[in-house]
């Protein structure tokens, strides 16, 4: 029976667990421009750590974990925490976002290892302009990454896109082109503000005019929602691909959120604009009881708020930068 229910009634089965603060990639709407102060090797959780919280969670109803960062793949043996999780009896789905820099060589035994999804970040397919967004010049790699990933057919293979308006907004088609022919969902972020990532309004295109432009050439059919969904999902008449849109900014899915977020210093978010926060490594580090944590658990999710104020006021938030927080 889960017993992570909020105040509002909404059921949690769906954690996001950072692993590290550190990336690989400088991406001007995620890393601040002066970078973050870096947490030291004692201040993030060990494997063993997140083992535990992880377990305690899926025996209160969680069924579905996503390992993010920074960039996840940046930490050393991550495969090891990826068997761990998948042995986990009631974890149904075991996923990772990536920037796929460092994937191609890890797609092969993170497949075997069991893990069942994948989303690779990427805003550009123009070489460029991807140097521009993530100040780095790693196109080829993470293009070879995502052949490499079709080929392993993962359950879920998902590209996410943030579009930017008069930055990659003109490429939307692009990535229509680009996953067409494959069985891969390309999902469009709206542009969302978080500490020092240069946002505003005038910057956010929305889900209705990246659908208009995606109509002039294509047919979306709806998909059926299920329980839990933040993306509007849509087949693309007459291909394998699928295209979602996440509406943050214009049309929040608040009421059907499911997630919590543990971030790698231990601290656990109940939603990704709600800067209150608590921080679970002393306790586990002080000998804390499986009972106690549990606890813990649902003080943080009894006080998840209803729903996030609108975007204007996000912008003006005390929130950590998108880095920290994983997505």
């Amino acid at each position: 029976m889960n017993q992570l229910i909020d105040s509002f009634g909404r059921i949690h089965t769906y954690l996001r667990i950072s692993v590290t603060d550190r990336c690989n990639l400088r991406c001007t709407y995620c890393m601040p421009a002066e970078g973050i102060a870096l947490k030291r090797k004692d201040e993030i959780l060990t494997y063993e750590e997140i083992y535990r919280i992880a377990k305690a969670f899926v025996e209160m109803g969680i069924n579905k974990i996503r390992l993010t960062g920074g960039e996840p793949l940046v930490r050393k043996d991550l495969e090891v925490l990826v068997e761990k999780l998948k042995s986990l009896p009631g974890l149904d789905v075991l996923a990772m976002t990536t920037n796929a820099v460092l994937l191609k060589d890890k797609v092969s035994i993170l497949k075997k290892l069991g893990l069942n999804a994948l989303n690779i970040s990427i805003d550009s397919l123009q070489k460029e302009r991807f140097k521009e967004i993530t100040l780095r010049d790693d196109l080829d790699n993470v293009l070879e990454a995502i052949d490499m990933a079709v080929k392993a057919n993962f359950d879920s293979l998902k590209l996410n896109v943030v579009i930017i308006a008069h930055k990659n907004d003109n490429e939307i088609l692009d990535f229509i082109e680009f996953v067409k022919n494959k069985s891969i969902n390309v999902r469009f972020i709206e542009y969302m503000p978080f500490k020092d990532n240069q946002w505003d309004a005038s910057s956010v295109y929305s889900y209705a005019q990246m659908k208009k432009i995606i109509e002039t050439g294509y047919q979306l059919a709806p998909l059926p929602i299920n329980k839990g969904d933040v993306a509007k999902d849509f087949q693309l008449v007459n291909y394998p691909a699928t295209v979602s849109f996440i509406t943050s900014m214009t049309d929040s899915f608040c009421s059907s959120c499911n997630r919590l977020r543990l971030m790698a210093d231990g601290s656990i978010k109940s939603c990704l604009f709600y800067a209150p926060e608590m921080n679970l490594r002393d306790e586990l580090r002080s000998g804390i009881s499986d009972h106690e944590l549990k606890q813990l658990f649902l003080s943080v999710v009894k006080q998840k708020p209803e729903a996030h104020p609108p975007m204007e006021e996000l912008a003006k938030l005390d929130n950590r930068a998108m880095v920290e927080i994983g997505g």
